[in-house]
């Protein structure tokens, strides 16, 4: 589901909701060349997945005609409702608003389908006939008032040759039989606009209110396209974004909430929701600012919550055939959690697990912590020894990680009178356990991650590169 079209079924919900009204989900299917297999079980999918259950529509994921509904205005799938909207077609005919097209000579007025296919022996459409002169005045909810020349409006398709309604002529007929009072949608939809106008006038119908949405853009002056990628949910989903920072950064992209807080969950955001906040402008969708979203919700799950979203993208790198590298995952996934936006910011944080990354010498050099290649000698066989030295209690990884600090940083009161700060030990402790500049947790945790055994086995490898 784009995420344009997500949005803009988040703002009918959260409108439903807020004014105690009914979602209603149709499958709006009479384009059968564009028809696309799975499509319908998608758009229940990604709804369901969001929080955005439906209080009328079909249930399930089967195809037409195997499907159970709820609501009393089904059937909801448009192509199982083709007798409907021919009805209202023929109508139209004879009130003068619509006419058959491609009718033989002397039977423009001809309201018999059948004698026309039979004279012909051609398709035929239904045209909607539009008034030549005067202008046709709607009111949007967003846009305000607007008013458009008849003269500038086409006589649209609505009925296809094949027998098969125009989406623009099928949602006028459903929204009035099924009662629909609200339609949110793109503002794509204002120009068609005044074409439902006519249509409702018409057919004696009131119309129902109108609020339509400006899209969101990649930049100044592109659409977000499914054509560039990453304009889907699934897209997001895939690449480590939580469901909730999805749908909380969306409903931001172009309605603005009242006061300064940003962060929603789903009920919040049917209290604050309102068509004030909406903006005519276009919104620039930014990813920087929808991490930003994901990573303060990954910050606020709970631990346990955080080990089941992460352990997908961690299992491939501590378990090898059938062996887990890591001694302690609790403080890897304490570690990993603060500095995680998005999930697939695990995988490159923790690619030393299996062994360290290849590195050179110089990586020890490093200004902020004050170490050289040089210092990082002596200071790595000092931390060696105390290591070896250290009583590591797989139960208890915090308290051994507490410890192991409170130990380091008697090292630098008793060998070194205060002289050197802990990164003297802490930061070549780093480098040689993994390989990187950085690391989740640094150090030390890093140390309680792998294990004491493992632990000393790289110190030691690390020692003799810096001693050649």
């Amino acid at each position: 589901m784009h995420l344009g079209v997500l949005r803009t079924a988040l703002y009918a919900w959260l409108f439903a909701r807020k004014h105690k009204g009914a979602f209603i989900l149709r499958i709006e299917d009479t384009d059968r060349a564009r028809y696309v297999e799975g499509a319908v079980d998608v758009i229940y999918n990604t709804l369901e997945t969001c929080g955005l259950h439906r209080d009328e529509g079909p249930v399930g994921e089967t195809p037409p005609g195997e499907y159970r509904e709820t609501g009393d205005y089904g059937p909801y799938f448009q192509s199982m409702r083709k007798d409907l909207y021919m009805k209202y077609a023929n109508e139209l005919v004879e009130k003068n608003a619509a006419y058959y097209c491609f009718c033989p000579a002397g039977k423009e007025d001809c309201s018999c389908r059948d004698l026309i296919k039979e004279i012909t022996g051609e398709p035929f459409v239904i045209r909607q006939k539009v008034p030549s002169d005067g202008s046709t005045t709607f009111r949007d909810e967003i846009f305000g008032e607007i008013t458009v020349d008849n003269a500038e409006i086409e006589d649209q398709v609505l009925i296809k040759s094949d027998g098969m309604p125009t989406y623009n002529f099928a949602n006028v007929v459903d929204d009035h039989l099924m009662e629909i009072t609200h339609i949110i949608r793109g503002s794509e939809f204002l120009s068609s606009t005044p074409k439902y106008i006519l249509l409702y006038e018409a057919l004696g119908w009131e119309p129902p209110v109108f609020i339509h949405v400006a899209p969101i853009m990649r930049d100044s002056n592109n659409k977000l396209s499914k054509r560039d990628g990453d304009a889907y949910f699934s897209d997001f989903i895939d690449k480590g974004y939580l469901v909730e920072a999805v749908i909380n950064y969306i409903a931001l992209l172009g309605w603005s909430p009242k006061g300064e807080n940003e962060f929603f969950t789903l009920a919040e955001l049917v209290e604050a929701f309102d068509l004030d906040g909406i903006s005519k402008s276009p919104a620039i969708f930014d990813e920087v600012k929808m991490r930003v979203i994901n990573a303060h919700y990954i910050r606020n799950l709970t631990p346990e919550k955080f080990k089941e979203l992460a352990k997908p993208y961690v299992k491939p790198y501590i378990c090898k055939d059938g062996q887990c590298s890591v001694a302690n995952c609790d403080i890897l996934f304490a570690a990993l959690q603060p500095r995680t936006e998005v999930l697939t910011d695990i995988t490159p944080q923790i690619d030393f697990i299996e062994k360290p990354c290849d590195y050179e010498i110089d990586l020890y050099s490093n200004k902020k912590m004050k170490t050289t290649p040089e210092a990082s000698l002596p200071a790595l066989k000092e931390a060696l020894q105390l290591i070896e030295t250290y009583d590591f209690t797989p139960a208890e990884p915090f308290f051994d990680r507490d410890n192991l600090l409170i130990a380091f940083k008697k090292l630098t009161e008793d060998v070194h009178f205060e002289k050197v700060k802990l990164g003297y030990y802490l930061y070549p402790l780093q480098v040689a356990l993994t390989g990187k500049k950085s690391a989740p947790g640094g150090g030390l945790d890093v140390c309680i991650m792998l294990g004491k055994e493992e632990s000393v086995k790289r110190i030691k490898t690390a020692i003799e590169r810096l001693s050649q």
